[in-house]
């Protein structure tokens, strides 16, 4: 039993983050990911990709906050007003911010970088 591999492209994939919600253009969202150092066209690696596909959703959402229109668009059963939008937004990109660090943190431990604070006097 062969498994079929799914290349997705790095546009794909932020649509894929941002569960197919059309908070902007295809070229919009091509301006945010190349802001991050992506290429739309090229295909997502999670091990080079991640980071940079989770601040580029981290700056679109951030843009969502800050336009009450834009935040309106945001398709969850449980938001009913401007204010759960804006706390549901605070929450996730807080919680995108946590994921990269923990990110972060892994590539250096699996990489075996020494934290040099711990050998100073």
């Amino acid at each position: 039993m062969g498994y079929k591999i799914y290349e997705k492209t790095n546009l794909d994939r932020l649509k894929i983050e941002l569960s197919h919600k059309a908070y902007y253009t295809d070229e919009e969202y091509k301006m945010f990911l190349e802001e991050n150092g992506l290429d739309c066209d090229d295909y997502y690696n999670k091990e080079i990709d991640e980071i940079k596909l989770l601040n580029t959703v981290i700056a679109i959402l951030e843009t969502l906050a800050n336009d009450v229109d834009l935040m309106r668009k945001i398709d969850n059963k449980d938001i009913i007003s401007i204010d759960q939008a804006s706390k549901y937004l605070s929450q996730r990109i807080y919680n995108l911010k946590n994921k990269i660090i923990d990110i972060e943190e892994s590539k250096k431990e699996v990489q075996g970088n020494i934290n040099h604070i711990f050998f100073t006097r």
